[in-house]
This record gives structure tokens, sequence and C-alpha cells, in this order.
């Protein structure tokens, strides 16, 4: 990820911990985001979600579709529309393979976190993504138990 304590500029938007519980993510891409006035205030304030959120590639273009941002109440005339699908900005080379992935492989993009980077812009992390089936998700959960586990014996000291 990108600087995350030393930096005053960094601030996480949005999260989506389910992902990496549902997708065992191969890769992650760091993009743009295409973004109206009201929706960078709207962000500031806090007000989003990209949990049922995904990304397409379409004709040689990366959008995000059902991404939430909240009204900005400020600007109700001139407002936006809340789920609208929003372009995403990334390079012909990391478009081509999204694409591949996707159409190819049968993997997904899955949104992972939306923040402000150091420059204060707004990025979203993509994961090229395999969904896990239900034993993926029970083996993974019994590893996060042991560690946890583990961790919890090791500052008692047995």
């Amino acid at each position: 990820m990108a600087k995350t304590n030393d930096d005053p500029n960094y601030k996480v938007i949005a999260d989506n911990r389910r992902a990496r519980y549902d997708y065992a993510i191969e890769e992650d891409i760091e993009c743009g985001i295409i973004l109206m006035g009201s929706e960078v205030k709207s962000l500031r304030q806090g007000g989003a979600n990209i949990a049922e959120s995904y990304a397409e590639v379409d004709d040689g273009e990366l959008f995000l579709t059902n991404g939430y941002i909240a009204p900005y109440k400020q600007a109700i005339t001139w407002g936006h529309q809340e789920r609208r699908r929003r372009k995403l900005l990334a390079s012909k080379r990391e478009i081509a393979k999204m694409w591949n992935a996707t159409q190819r492989k049968g993997m997904t993009l899955v949104p992972l976190v939306m923040y402000f980077n150091h420059k204060g812009l707004v990025k979203l992390k993509i994961g090229i993504a395999k969904g896990k089936k239900a034993h993926d998700k029970r083996a993974t959960e019994a590893k996060r138990d042991w560690g946890r586990q583990k961790q919890r014996l090791l500052r008692h000291g047995d």
C-alpha cells in the first residue's frame, strides 16, 4: 500500500474487508478514478462503500460498477448519482493484463481499498482475484484462528 502512518494526507476512505475472505488475490493494481467535485467533497466526509462493487474492462477502458458515494448535502441541485459507473485510470498495459485475466483465465476484478494518496488524490486498489471455494475459506479461517491462539500463548508465556 502507499505510505501509511508518517503521511498526513494518506486516508482510507472505504475498505472491502470481505474481499480477502471471499477471493484469493493474485495481484493488486493501483488506479486513479474520475470523479465530480461533489463526489470528492463527499469522500472527504467519509461517505463511500465499495463492498458490493466490482471493476470491469469494457472497450479497452476500465470501469468501477456499483460503487456507492453518498450524496453531498450542499450540492443537492448539481449533485451526483450515488451508484453511477465511474471510469478508472490505468495504463494500457495494465488494462490489457486485467482483460486477459478476466476473459481468458476466468478471474474477477475486485476493489480492495479506496483512499487519498500522499498528494491528496483519490486512488482505488483493484485486486485480480479468483473466487475461493468453501473449503478454502475454512482453511483460511483455521489458519487465522491458529495465529491468534499462537499470539495469545506467546503473550502469556506458558
